[in-house]
């Protein structure tokens, strides 16, 4: 045999390997591409900013980004029928939240979401989330759909945000466990925005700042 067709042959065997490799992967779920984190500034970040009204309005402008995030919204819907995935499309299967915010009775949300994200297999990677806490925002905390001046007037009134003081809210963003699921919500979905640790920051100096909320 020639060099040439030797070449030749040796080039076609390795393609036709490939193939099979290629073939023989294909049926495999492919690893999901970590999606990169969304940018949320700081609260020293906001320092130049002078006046302390426009200091505390920007910095709860910064705090949106979290709490207008589908990671948010999707526990906050605006009925009592929780939503999913970016485009906040309906729970599937339907679901709504029961008194308790945990299920209805009979379907609990414990059915099926555990005390941790569970990875699931199939045409891509995704998972199951799950928290130890894992529930609907109470119906007087639902935000979807509302501007964030609307939110931010909502999340000031303890008769509309779960009977919680300004202190006992920078808590809950800042260390509530599920709150926290938002950094962590599991393959196939993006996280929030910064950290939990960063939101907390930003609700700390906007309260720091006077708590002013954006028109509404």
């Amino acid at each position: 045999m020639s060099r040439p067709a030797a070449l030749l042959l040796l080039t076609g065997l390795a393609l036709a390997g490939g193939a099979v490799v290629a073939s023989a992967l294909d049926g495999q779920p492919a690893a999901a591409a970590s999606a990169p984190v969304p940018v949320l500034k700081t609260a020293a970040d906001f320092q130049s900013i002078q006046d302390p009204a426009a200091r505390s309005l920007a910095l709860f402008a910064e705090a949106g980004k979290v709490i207008q995030s589908p990671r948010c919204l999707n526990c906050h819907p605006a009925t009592r029928v929780p939503t999913q995935d970016d485009d906040l499309h309906p729970h599937d299967p339907p679901m709504v939240a029961g008194q308790s915010g945990h299920g209805p009775t009979g379907l609990p949300c414990r059915s099926c979401h555990g005390p941790a994200n569970v990875r699931i297999f199939g045409e891509h990677i995704k998972s199951m989330p799950g928290d130890p806490k894992w529930a609907v925002a109470p119906a007087e905390m639902a935000w979807q759909g509302k501007s964030l001046g609307a939110i931010c007037a909502q999340l000031k009134d303890p008769a509309r945000n779960g009977g919680k003081t300004l202190a006992q809210l920078q808590h809950h963003m800042a260390h509530d466990h599920l709150v926290g699921w938002s950094w962590n919500p599991g393959e196939g979905r993006k996280p929030a925005p910064g950290t939990q640790a960063q939101l907390g920051a930003l609700i700390q100096a906007w309260m720091d700042t006077g708590a002013k909320c954006p028109k509404a």
